[in-house]
C-alpha cells in the first residue's frame, strides 16, 4: 500500500529510529513566525546559544499584520 506524504518526509529524515524510543529526525527547514519566534531566540540569547543554521531558516508574518 503507499505511504502518506507525511510518512514519506518522516521516513526520508529519520537519523536514528530505535524500538520503544522517539526517533531523533533531521531537520532540514525551520520555519518561523513573529508570534512565538521572539521569545524562542530570546531564549537563545540567554542561554549563550545562537541558530545553528541560519541559512535554513525561514521567517513570515503568520499573525499579526500591521494594517495602519
Amino acid at each position: 500500500m503507499g505511504r502518506t506524504l507525511s510518512e514519506k518526509v518522516w521516513d526520508d529524515h529519520v537519523v536514528r529510529a530505535a524500538a520503544g524510543e522517539p526517533d531523533l529526525l533531521y531537520i532540514d527547514l525551520q520555519l518561523c513566525h513573529e508570534v512565538t519566534s521572539p521569545q524562542a531566540f530570546e531564549g537563545l540569547r540567554m542561554a549563550g546559544r545562537q541558530v545553528r543554521r541560519p541559512d535554513l531558516t525561514i521567517a513570515t508574518e503568520d499573525h499579526n499584520t500591521p494594517t495602519i
